[in-house]
């Protein structure tokens, strides 16, 4: 009778494994201990290991045997900076274990001057880069002005949940939609509920809109998805447009945000939107010289939505 392991057990024996191997690549005097004349361990012996994250020896080796035991992200964290584990390692190490990383040290990308270009290219069709967050970090001039003149508002209220709530000219173009992204934004948070900036955007919206904290006390999740819509643009008027998300990193994260014609009609209306000349609009403000943060990885992977 053949046994199919769980995914738990793959799960423990390739944490196990990878503790293993990080141990014996280190050498005592990279860690400050004394190497002894009697060493024939590759590496670090597990009571060493034990000793630097301030866990029981025993403990440590039922982690290297794949027993089943629970492990928290503290002593996570403590073993990953005893390993000596980079960026990626540490990554590694937390999904192992199926935990989420309290501190994590990844170097976070940026949008840079390609995606930027990219944007621009992608004209007229409205186009632009948001974060998990629903920030919306950089965006071509058709996307500027297809919701809401996003160039005459300030960087920080560039969200599209705050302007769904508090921007009347967005609120007139996504009509009925605040439920949807209410849900998808409470789907989203359960990943980043200890973050400072997710808790500041929730605060800010449950004080500035009833209607948010109506929709906010309903507990209603979505996942994010490909969907048509109508939008009702002030200047061409009505646009029949195919939402689409090509990710920048995992999936609820980073993402390429597109909005496609349907028909004719509506990719002749974008042509007009994208060479419109709107007068006396606030100039943009300057975009700093450290381009404006992403909040995971870079690598641009079309995907399922």
């Amino acid at each position: 009778m053949t046994t199919v392991a769980s995914d738990s057990d793959v799960r423990r024996h390739e944490l196990a494994d990878f503790l293993r191997s990080r141990r014996e690549r280190i050498t005592p005097e990279q860690v400050g201990l004394p190497r002894g004349r009697r060493r024939r361990t590759p590496g670090l012996r597990r009571e060493e290991v034990a000793q630097l994250s301030a866990v029981g020896v025993t403990w440590y080796t039922w982690l290297e045997q794949a027993r089943e035991i629970q492990v928290s992200p503290q002593v996570l964290d403590a073993l990953a900076r005893a390993l000596l584990l980079d960026a990626s390692e540490r990554t590694h190490l937390f999904a192992l274990a199926g935990s989420l990383d309290p501190t994590p040290h990844a170097p976070c990308p940026s949008v840079t001057p390609a995606l930027r270009a990219m944007l621009d290219q992608l004209g007229p069709i409205p186009a632009c880069i948001q974060n998990s967050r629903y920030d919306i970090l950089a965006y071509n001039a058709t996307y500027g002005r297809l919701l809401c003149d996003l160039d005459a508002l300030a960087p920080e209220d560039r969200n599209c949940l705050w302007l769904a709530f508090t921007n009347a000219d967005w609120r007139a173009s996504m009509a009925e939609v605040n439920r949807t992204i209410v849900a998808k934004f409470r789907a989203a948070m359960a990943e980043h509920l200890a973050e400072p900036a997710w808790k500041a955007l929730l605060a800010r919206l449950e004080a500035q809109s009833p209607e948010f904290g109506e929709l906010w006390a309903r507990h209603e999740v979505l996942g994010l998805g490909a969907k048509t819509k109508y939008v009702r643009n002030a200047h061409v008027g009505l646009l029949h447009l195919e939402h689409t998300n090509l990710w920048l990193g995992p999936a609820a994260g980073p993402r390429l945000v597109t909005m496609v014609p349907v028909d004719e009609e509506s990719r002749a209306g974008l042509e007009r939107l994208a060479g419109l000349e709107l007068p006396d609009r606030p100039q943009r403000p300057e975009r700093p010289e450290r381009p404006e943060p992403l909040d995971s990885l870079q690598l641009l992977v079309p995907a399922a939505v």
